[in-house]
């Protein structure tokens, strides 16, 4: 059985101008101890298709699908209270910019300790205990220190660190990664990535990876779904989708990659890119 299956998720805000679709009819699925990254463009829908399925999105939204399941479970018949049972313990998510993810009027330590003691239950001195544990496993510096500090007195990086800790705090079972490599410098990004890995193989976690970083699906993904204006163009094992992409969509990425570039000049998809039939009217 699939931790997370999608079917037909649409999710539409309103505007002034009448309703925008942002994603249109996308499904997936994955399971437990498997790494399915979610590429494509910024504004292609990779983050609202995910905070859809966590029922983090405004008001505004609209979201429907076929098929919106955890475990089994299904998430949109659920009631508020018992959705956010799951949320944050069973299914957790790591935020883009994790300074600003990071709220600046509370101690990091106060923030990591609300996790345990809404989900877990666990007293003062055991909070601190586990707390500075997921620090060590996250490779924080001298962790009963550092509880003790604000976002805006760690690095970007250890701040990245500090919202995978939050994220893991539960030991969940599925753990999203919306862009967790962004605004870092190559050599922490790295390192992120590889604690992430690490974390994922000792939990066992399905693991969801939002990024428009080729390079990062082809270290780091079992799976891959290509998304566009909305719309899943493809979905593959990561061998196959880098080397016999179907879509053109995916082509036309994959050879907008620096390595891939023949000239002085890096191409772009629009120059790439030859709409497929099954596009047309994509963009709404």
């Amino acid at each position: 059985m699939a931790l997370l299956e999608i079917e037909n998720l649409v999710v539409e805000f309103q505007t002034a101008t009448g309703p925008f679709r942002a994603v249109d009819g996308v499904s997936m699925k994955v399971h437990e101890k498997e790494v399915l990254a979610i590429v494509g463009e910024s504004g292609s829908g990779k983050s609202v298709s995910m905070l859809a399925a966590m029922g983090l999105l405004p008001w505004t939204a609209k979201v429907t699908a076929d098929k919106l399941t955890f475990n089994g479970r299904d998430l949109l018949g659920m009631s508020s209270a018992e959705r956010k049972k799951i949320i944050g313990k069973d299914i957790s998510m790591i935020f883009q910019e994790p300074v600003a993810s990071l709220n600046p009027c509370f101690t990091v330590g106060f923030q990591i300790e609300e996790v345990l003691r809404i989900h877990l239950g666990l007293d003062k001195a055991q909070r601190r205990k586990r707390a500075i544990e997921l620090f060590e496993a996250v490779g924080i510096p001298d962790p009963a220190e550092r509880l003790g500090h604000y976002p805006h007195q760690m690095s970007g990086g250890q701040c990245q660190r500090v919202m995978i800790a939050i994220a893991i705090a539960c030991n969940p079972k599925l753990l999203i990664a919306d862009e967790p490599t962004t605004a870092l410098d190559v050599t922490i990004q790295k390192q992120i990535l590889d604690l992430l890995m690490r974390l994922q193989a000792e939990h066992g976690m399905g693991l969801i990876m939002i990024t428009h970083n080729m390079g990062v699906v082809a270290e780091t993904a079992d799976r891959v779904v290509v998304q566009y204006k909305g719309r899943k163009m493809e979905e593959a094992d990561v061998l196959s989708l880098f080397e016999s992409p179907k879509s053109n969509y995916t082509r036309a990425l994959l050879a907008a990659l620096p390595d891939n570039a023949t000239g002085d000049r890096l191409p772009t998809i629009s120059e790439l890119f030859v709409d497929d039939p099954s596009l047309q009217g994509a963009a709404r």
